[in-house]
């Protein structure tokens, strides 16, 4: 999965990565740089449940920025300095969107799709 974000991650200030599923249980993290706090170790289930119909947001700190977007498999939320092409990083999301869909199983016409 690591090959999936790494245009997201060659952008310059961006810090990490997580996905977490619709249920607020993380898929997959990365970091470039440390962190004070494993986001495991943290109650992440009210904050996902709290983003419930949005597609994308942006937090603005003090001290830094969070982008989150919506995906078939749960929220990708991406840790970034303040300064950070929001017209790049949208378009590497948008590119990668397709790639983050559930997998199909073809149980229904299995003879089908014999080789």
């Amino acid at each position: 999965m690591q090959e999936f974000f790494k245009d997201i991650l060659s952008i310059d200030g961006v810090k990490g990565i997580i996905l977490f599923s619709f249920s607020g249980a993380p898929i997959f993290k990365t970091f470039t740089s440390a962190i004070k706090q494993d986001p495991e170790d943290m109650q992440w289930g009210r904050f996902i449940e709290s983003l419930k119909g949005m597609r994308e947001t942006d937090f603005l700190f003090e001290k830094g920025r969070v982008y989150i977007r919506r995906t078939a498999i749960g929220y990708l939320v991406i840790l970034m300095g303040l300064f950070v092409p929001m017209a790049i990083l949208r378009l590497n999301c948008d590119t990668l969107l397709p790639s983050l869909t559930p997998e199909k199983s073809s149980k229904r016409w299995p003879r089908f799709f014999k080789r």
